[in-house]
């Protein structure tokens, strides 16, 4: 997966709606939950912390009529699974969490500070 940034210049990261986004700007990822269920993100921007790596993820929409609003981006860490392969995976600790939404929203404000 390749790293992109966020491009905030249609957007307004406040609220993280991202109806103003195209598709073909950011990667998609399909990520595969527990019942083999299919769900597609954008992958937003990569996050390099204390050693880790997070992608920043926005749902894409399936329903035509949900309220994009709603939409909020998610941080998954890059994790291993049992055979060593590459996963992405909740972040379990509120402390770690914390950390990395706030990494996050700092870098959101300094691109948002650049672009004006």
């Amino acid at each position: 997966m390749s790293e992109k940034s966020h491009d905030h210049e249609n957007c307004n990261c406040d609220d993280h709606n991202h109806e103003e986004h195209d598709a073909e700007e950011f990667d998609t990822v399909v990520l595969t939950d527990d019942e083999g269920v299919d769900h597609e993100f954008l992958h937003l921007d990569t996050l390099e912390l204390e050693g880790s790596t997070y992608f920043v993820l926005m749902p894409i929409s399936e329903d035509e009529s949900a309220d994009e609003e709603d939409d909020e981006a998610i941080i998954l860490k890059l994790g291993k699974d049992a055979e060593g392969g590459e996963m992405l995976l909740d972040i379990e600790d509120d402390e770690e969490w914390e950390k990395v939404a706030d990494a996050w929203e700092t870098l959101v404000e300094s691109e948002e500070a650049e672009t004006e």
